[in-house]
């Protein structure tokens, strides 16, 4: 089991309600992560069938008792081997910080981390989802490789393919949210984005971008980001799998698909 050393408080932000969150992070040998949200005693297991939605972020667990926006901080426990943790939050709302598995990343490494002996994983027989333009594939093979294609109105991210690679990983883990500007006030009146700042999201802005990017093409970069959070649902580190993962224009929804299907598949 992959667990923190000792407690450990966060702050911040949500970027879909704008709420103060605080997160209390614990070390736990129950072998599983767990939210408690809002002083209930009932916890949110990360699992793949706890999944309530998928729209526009990942929440996990039922109406009354659910914790939104996980797939940056299940990413950094991918990252790091961390599988075995309780988390306190005070909203139901994961904060954003600065939009990607950065800050989690460090918060994780002052609590100190147990890394677990690292298990790989291959899959019995290929795995895919095709419709239309959506396409995605795990593939057994010898070594991970993940690949992700964007085809986005935008002259930098149309049809553009990235791969993740060992030399990569650190811009992966701190390529932040993203999204069209000219959208931003039409989710804000639905109730979504409204924590959205220069500095925890990306914004797509005619041909440029409102921030300047930390590596090339990071918005494609986020997407592998939220695919490895999202796959990590499954009850397996995406990232010692050993399988070809291919994705193209997929999103939360095609994540949580696949990794249903990983659950149940792996061996």
């Amino acid at each position: 089991m992959g667990t923190i050393l000792k407690d450990i408080e966060i702050s911040g932000n949500s970027l879909m309600k704008n709420r103060q969150s605080c997160v209390r992070l614990m070390p736990s040998k129950e072998g599983v992560i767990r939210f408690f949200v809002e002083d209930s005693h009932t916890p949110i297991t990360l699992d793949v069938d706890n999944v309530l939605s998928t729209n526009h972020c990942v929440v996990l667990g039922q109406k009354k008792n659910s914790i939104m926006l996980t797939e940056h901080f299940t990413a950094a426990c991918a990252i790091l081997g961390i599988d075995s943790l309780d988390v306190h939050v005070t909203k139901q709302e994961m904060p954003i910080l600065d939009g990607s598995s950065k800050k989690w990343i460090e918060v994780f490494k002052n609590a100190g981390v147990e890394r677990p002996r690292k298990e790989q994983y291959t899959v019995s027989e290929p795995i895919y989802y095709l419709n239309g333009k959506t396409h995605m594939v795990i593939i057994p093979d010898n070594e991970l490789n993940i690949t992700y294609a964007v085809n986005y109105n935008h002259p930098n991210l149309s049809n553009r393919w990235v791969s993740l690679d060992k030399k990569n990983i650190e811009e992966i883990a701190e390529a932040r949210t993203f999204g069209f500007l000219k959208d931003l006030k039409k989710y804000q009146l639905f109730g979504y984005a409204r924590g959205v700042t220069y500095e925890n999201t990306v914004g797509l802005d005619g041909d440029g971008y409102t921030t300047q990017l930390r590596s090339e093409y990071e918005p494609v970069k986020h997407k592998i980001l939220d695919l490895i959070g999202d796959l990590y649902l499954s009850g397996i580190n995406p990232l010692n799998l050993k399988a070809q993962i291919i994705v193209k224009e997929a999103g939360h929804a095609v994540h949580v698909k696949m990794s249903k299907l990983l659950k149940y598949l792996k061996k």
